[in-house]
């Protein structure tokens, strides 16, 4: 074996060596830094080990291939100072991206813990992406001015990358600042029920993006938060779960109206005593409304103890008022059917 190529050969296996024992070194400082008070050790050991111990392969490679003549002349290029160099830069900004991202996560969420809302959590998340896209755009600016390569055609590709995203991202920016309005405003919270557009269901996650409801029938309905900032929101669920239900009925003309509303009074006291779901604390109320076209028309307003039930709370109220006016003899007149004749 050509000597050269067998010193190259040993040199790239003392990078590997040192690699290893930078390795054992990283995670003995690691051990220690969760037995310290501060996260900065932490952070710092995070951030340089795994570049430190890359970056002595990357060079130790870079010397077997520069100082032992083993590379053909035509990519002689390979091993100028330059690309020394650009392993330099390229370490350096692994090392300050992990840093950056890794003081933004622990600092940023630590402060933002301390607040109720989560829209500084989602600031806080939002900063751990940029930053990482920040220093890595720096780091490979600098790598092509190492290089000696123009950068102005990339610098205007970027400004015109930035103007393209900040059009498309309009509508992200609307929602990820919807999401925080709504943090902020709490129109709902997770868990409530609510009621936009012709979507009625619960509050499943309230997202950076969107809002997510599952309705009655049990589906899934995705809602932009800017849709929801700027239309009306409907919450049963505050300041309390109670709710009123209006419940029409009518008599036959003939009936005894003074009769009619006694018998509905107490056929709603009856179902508030003797069912679960109503709520005793607040009175129903019935009126007698109107004189319809073939009926008297009444309405009872009853409070139920909670959104949830309203079909229970008609039943209980429509069994008894049938049971009752069967036995007193009160007629409820079917309703007129309209008749069409073909010409």
């Amino acid at each position: 074996m050509d000597d050269n190529l067998l010193f190259a050969i040993l040199t790239i296996v003392a990078g590997l060596v040192v690699a290893g024992i930078a390795r054992f070194i990283v995670r003995w400082l690691q051990k220690y830094a969760e037995t310290t008070e501060t996260q900065w050790d932490d952070i710092i050991v995070a951030a340089i080990g795994t570049p430190v111990q890359v970056g002595i392969i990357a060079i130790s490679v870079y010397i077997a291939l520069k100082y032992f003549d083993i590379v053909p002349e035509q990519y002689a290029w390979l091993l100028s100072d330059k690309v020394l160099n650009s392993i330099y830069i390229l370490i350096g900004t692994w090392i300050i991206s992990s840093l950056l991202h890794d003081i933004i996560h622990i600092y940023g969420h630590a402060l933002a813990a301390k607040t109720e809302g989560d829209t500084d959590d989602r600031i806080v998340d939002l900063l751990e992406l940029a930053v990482r896209y920040v220093v890595w755009f720096a780091g490979i600016m600098l790598i092509l001015v190492n290089l000696e390569i123009n950068i102005t055609p990339f610098l205007a590709g970027a400004g015109i990358a930035g103007l393209a995203f900040a059009l498309a991202a309009q509508d992200l920016i609307s929602n990820f600042f919807g999401g925080a309005i709504i943090t902020v405003d709490k129109p709902f919270k997770i868990g409530d029920r609510i009621q936009f557009d012709t979507f009625y269901g619960d509050v499943l996650v309230i997202g950076t993006r969107s809002t997510r409801i599952k309705t009655v029938d049990g589906r899934i309905v995705t809602i932009p938060n800017n849709k929801i900032t700027s239309n009306s929101v409907v919450n049963f669920s505050a300041p309390d779960p109670k709710i009123r239900y209006t419940i029409p009925i009518t008599t036959a003309y003939g009936s005894d109206i003074v009769r009619v509303k006694e018998i509905l009074f107490e056929v709603a006291e009856d179902a508030i005593k003797n069912t679960e779901y109503f709520a005793d604390d607040l009175a129903p109320k019935v009126f007698f409304q109107e004189f319809g076209d073939s009926s008297l028309k009444f309405v009872i307003y009853i409070w139920a103890r909670a959104y949830n039930v309203p079909d229970e709370v008609k039943d209980a109220i429509n069994v008894r008022i049938a049971a009752r006016f069967a036995a007193e003899g009160i007629d409820i007149p079917f309703p007129q059917l309209e008749v069409r004749i073909k010409q």
